[in-house]
């Protein structure tokens, strides 16, 4: 599928079901010990190397943002769907939420100390990862930190039904985490940290820490560093 149409695909599709969403995922992390547990580190990894700004991209209704500040953290959502970025809104009053897509980041280079895509990289087909981590590395400084979270396996599934029985038209991609961070390697990160794990966020999940190297792509290995 072209990127434009899998975008505005997944754009309608999130609108379609963003307040059945916001209501399955709003305790989602009450269940989660161990992602709650990675935010914690995440947040306490920016806050030590000087604070900043954080964009939570592909944000949804705002959870991880809120939680993120309320770990201490200069966060604001960006996410595709214009009826997600209004249910945030709407949940966090006060908080900063904006329309907008990971592939075009409108932010000033090397103007976020972090960067958070919880689960928003899996509608990315392969072909537009590499361009949405070079995105990532044009806003983030260098040493800051990206945290991904995605869905581990192989393949992609259309996902045409979701959250209160909305009918949606929208692809699933699941990754290696050897795979996805070959791909933040080349793109000019160096990763820190993984784990896999099965919670209710997914049947089997990855959690990845990369910091951006100042210097661009390089080729550290990962399996030496990963837990």
């Amino acid at each position: 599928m072209e990127m434009e149409g899998c975008l505005a695909d997944t754009r309608a599709s999130y609108d379609a079901v963003a307040a059945d969403y916001a209501a399955q995922v709003r305790d989602l992390l009450s269940e989660t010990p161990y992602e709650r547990s990675a935010l914690a580190l995440f947040a306490e990894l920016v806050l030590a190397s000087g604070g900043g700004q954080v964009a939570d991209v592909g944000c949804g209704p705002g959870r991880i943002t809120a939680h993120l500040r309320g770990l201490g953290v200069d966060a604001f959502g960006i996410d595709l769907s214009p009826g997600m970025v209004e249910t945030a809104r709407r949940e966090h009053p006060g908080l900063r939420f904006e329309v907008g897509s990971m592939t075009e980041l409108d932010l000033p280079a090397a103007s976020l100390a972090g960067l958070v895509a919880w689960y928003s990289l899996i509608h990315i087909p392969d072909q537009g990862i590499g361009p949405v981590l070079a995105h990532f590395r044009r806003v983030v400084r260098p040493g800051g930190l990206v945290l991904l979270g995605f869905h581990v396996g192989d393949g992609s599934r259309l996902k045409t039904r979701g959250y209160g029985g909305h009918p949606m038209k929208v692809l699933v991609h699941r990754r290696q985490p050897a795979q996805v961070a070959a791909r933040l390697d080349g793109a000019g990160f160096t990763v820190e940290a993984h784990m896999t794990l099965t919670s209710a966020e997914s049947s089997l999940g990855a959690i990845v820490f990369a910091r951006r190297r100042p210097d661009g792509p390089g080729t550290e290995g990962f399996l030496s560093r990963s837990t």
